[in-house]
């Protein structure tokens, strides 16, 4: 039996974590009747007020649509509000409500208390070599995506 890529395992353990966490916090955030998605969209805007909808699209990699439904369900719930952005008329930004913030504070709460869970038995010195190293990781993807920008541009020049 062949021996298995150390490289491909991390691949393969890290999408698995990533994939029960979404699981797990779907199951967490229905018990304030939002989904993983609103929870991403209140938390991003939480940190980033102001975002017009397609920069908050590319951050969190969703397609328009899709988040423009997200955000609707969050607008019709008091949420958050689009307002109009006054450099550019077809543009609207998202800011929260009032009524998010004690959302928002349970929330973090809930997410401490999952990520405390989570990584129950594993030492915080690990933990913050983890970060750190996840973070090098992160980077060096976002990298990789920018080159393959760049080649892909580059390729179309070529033989476009």
């Amino acid at each position: 039996m062949p021996s298995r890529s150390l490289n491909r395992e991390f691949a393969f353990i890290l999408n698995d974590v990533a994939r029960l966490l979404r699981t797990y916090a779907d199951h967490k955030a229905a018990q304030f009747g939002i989904t993983r998605g609103q929870w991403a969209v209140l938390v991003r805007l939480d940190r980033c007020e102001g975002l017009k909808q397609s920069e908050l699209a590319e951050m969190l990699d969703l397609q328009p649509i899709t988040l423009t439904r997200l955000l609707d369900k969050l607008s019709d719930g008091g949420l958050i509000e689009r307002r109009p952005d006054a450099a550019d008329r077809r543009a609207k930004r998202l800011f929260l409500t009032p009524a998010a913030r004690p959302l928002l504070e349970k929330l973090a709460a809930l997410g401490e208390e999952t990520m405390a869970g989570t990584l129950a038995g594993v030492d915080r010195a690990r933990i913050e070599q983890m970060v750190s190293e996840l973070a090098v990781v992160k980077e060096n993807l976002r990298r990789l995506i920018q080159q393959r920008g760049v080649d892909q541009t580059a390729g179309e020049r070529r033989y476009g």
